[in-house]
């Protein structure tokens, strides 16, 4: 029989219990390796996970010159960006794939080469992400931009320029290409309303290192101070928090117990404190955290999203699988991505009984409340899931079918899961060290 690698069955009704670990974040390590193009000299980054988007980014970066190499230690990489040059166009394209990543190479190609090429991007399909708005930044920089048929080609006919720009949201994605540009352009640039997320703070620690000048006020201003100049740097990645709390509603949803090496607490505490309100258990220690179901009933709860420092969005796709197991009705409002809670009507085809609301049914009216989104949920439960026929549709979403699929009775085939990869390291290994009986069709794992 032949191996179908993008269908896994999964044989649910076990608990998830063992350890796990996970590694750099999946939102800081690609944005590292990016940041080394603006230096003169090699940098090391350590804790980096093998993922699908390092590796586009690693194939990217060698498209342009740069030599990417493993370091001493596993999970270390060597970055040598003193042979920075021109990627053709095809090249660009065909590693590019599906990554959203590549928008960020803009600003340090046009410090390095004085121009860059961007093709057509795709990323997971959970609501607008305008990448106009990164084109707009850069042009308020000074870089002239010309729409082509196969992407966009940038140049910059002289250094780019310091400048202020104000989001309109304080998007994660934006703040990064502010900070990748404004390192190298000359003066000043004041970003406010900026993202203000652990993996910018990190990503600015690795700018930092790098001999950038950079202030965060507590008013989400910050202020670059360009330097002529960049050097390379020696970094350990932040761990996963989105991934840790994905295990962590997994442990939840299965009545399982799973010890997360490489958790920490202070970039989880908003998470932490919602687990524990639900009734999930943790137990916190320098290596990282372990959590459980403790038995007895799950409590429903009231939960928005929110930018950091609220709830991330990211946590709430696998927080929702493990509330239809809450006793009551949970109500969910989500007000980062329009479209997030689509992935809700496989949990209901599994048994789940969920209804989608336009109205923002949070404490807070939100930007899409009178754009017609469905962006609000109420989950009752609990409700027993039964294992069905289900098609990833984006990263967090596809993990949660996994733990759906996991907790459900009896067999369920998930198709799609090569799009987990993109932010899970070995999750298929992790989940046959918890236990799990799962197998691709012609090959068991577990």
């Amino acid at each position: 029989m032949t191996v179908n690698d993008d269908v896994l069955l999964v044989h649910g009704g076990n608990p998830l219990e063992g350890e796990i670990r996970v590694r750099g974040a999946k939102n800081l390590v690609p944005k590292a390796m990016v940041a080394a193009l603006l230096g003169g000299e090699p940098s090391r980054l350590r804790n980096v996970p093998d993922i699908r988007d390092v590796r586009v980014v690693r194939g990217l970066l060698q498209l342009h010159g740069v030599t990417v190499r493993p370091g001493e230690e596993p999970g270390e990489l060597v970055l040598d960006p003193t042979r920075v040059e021109s990627a053709n166009v095809a090249d660009i394209d065909a590693h590019a794939g599906s990554s959203r990543i590549p928008i960020l190479f803009c600003g340090p190609l046009l410090h390095r080469l004085g121009h860059a090429f961007i093709p057509g991007l795709g990323g997971c399909d959970i609501g607008g992400r305008p990448i106009d708005f990164h084109f707009d930044v850069l042009r308020q920089f000074g870089a002239v931009i010309e729409k082509r048929a196969d992407g966009q080609y940038l140049e910059a006919p002289q250094r780019l320029r310091g400048t202020k720009i104000r989001l309109p949201y304080p998007s994660v994605g934006a703040t990064e290409q502010v900070l990748l540009t404004a390192v190298l352009a000359e003066g000043v640039t004041e970003l406010s309303n900026a993202a203000v997320e652990p993996e910018i703070e990190d990503l600015i620690c690795v700018l930092q290192k790098m001999g950038a000048i950079i202030a965060m006020d507590t008013d989400r201003t910050i202020r670059i101070t360009g330097v002529d100049k960049l050097g390379g740097y020696n970094h350990q990645a932040l761990p996963d928090r989105l991934e840790a709390a994905s295990w962590a509603s997994a442990a939840l949803a299965t009545h399982g117990n799973i010890y997360v090496r490489g958790a920490q607490q202070r970039s989880m505490m908003t998470f932490l404190n919602t687990y524990r309100k639900v009734g999930g258990a943790f137990e916190i220690d320098d290596e990282g955290i372990r959590f459980w179901h403790p038995g007895g009933q799950l409590k429903s709860i009231a939960l928005e999203t929110d930018v950091h420092p609220g709830f991330q969005t990211d946590w709430q796709q696998p927080l929702v699988v493990a509330l239809t197991q809450a006793t009551g009705l949970s109500i969910i409002h989500e007000t980062v991505y329009e479209s997030r809670l689509g992935f809700t009507s496989a949990l209901n085809q599994m048994g789940a009984h969920i209804q989608l609301y336009r109205e923002c049914l949070g404490g807070s009216a939100c930007r899409f409340g009178a754009r017609n989104f469905l962006h609000s949920a109420v989950v009752s439960g609990p409700t027993k899931l039964q294992g069905s026929d289900l098609v990833i549709p984006d990263l967090r979403g596809g993990f949660s079918y996994l733990i759906a699929a996991l907790a459900a009775e009896g067999t369920s085939r998930v198709h799609g899961i090569d799009l987990i990869n993109r932010g899970y390291e070995n999750f298929m290994e992790k989940l046959v060290e918890l236990g799990a009986k799962v197998e691709l069709p012609g090959k068991a794992l577990g």
